[in-house]
């Protein structure tokens, strides 16, 4: 079974368009980027503005979080991801969660519904929690 890994983005940015995966720069990104290269198959960035990145992407910075959005903008942007995945995303394919409940809510029960098991190795922990285990792993 394939394991792909769920990143969520963060606010810490560089200042220039980067790939997706070297965007982001924030201690608690480049952990779980570290965590997801290692245990994961395949993985992909939840992006609050542009929704499923690629790695490889390209994209310029901006700022936008789904933490500040109301709940009917989330739920669009969860159907937009949705649609992302389908494309994307194998139906068997094991989905771990490295992204926190606002990324995760929309996503988690149209997973499942199409068969995916779903993963989230840092439920319940705090920041310097997952920042701890990450620089152990």
């Amino acid at each position: 079974m394939e394991k792909i890994a769920l990143v969520a983005c963060v606010k810490m940015k560089r200042a220039e368009p980067s790939l997706a995966k070297d965007l982001y720069i924030s201690p608690l990104f480049q952990g779980m980027r570290r965590h997801a290269e290692r245990h994961a198959d395949q993985w992909f960035i939840l992006s609050a503005e542009h929704g499923l990145l690629r790695p490889e992407s390209v994209v310029a910075p901006y700022e936008k979080t789904l933490n500040k959005m109301k709940k009917g903008e989330r739920v669009e942007w969860a159907k937009r991801v949705c649609t992302q995945m389908e494309g994307q995303i194998s139906r068997d394919a094991k989905i771990v969660f490295l992204a926190g409940e606002r990324y995760r809510e929309g996503l988690i029960p149209f997973l499942i519904s199409r068969g995916n098991s779903v993963e989230i190795p840092f439920l319940g922990m705090r920041l310097g929690e997952q920042l701890s285990r990450l620089s152990a792993n």
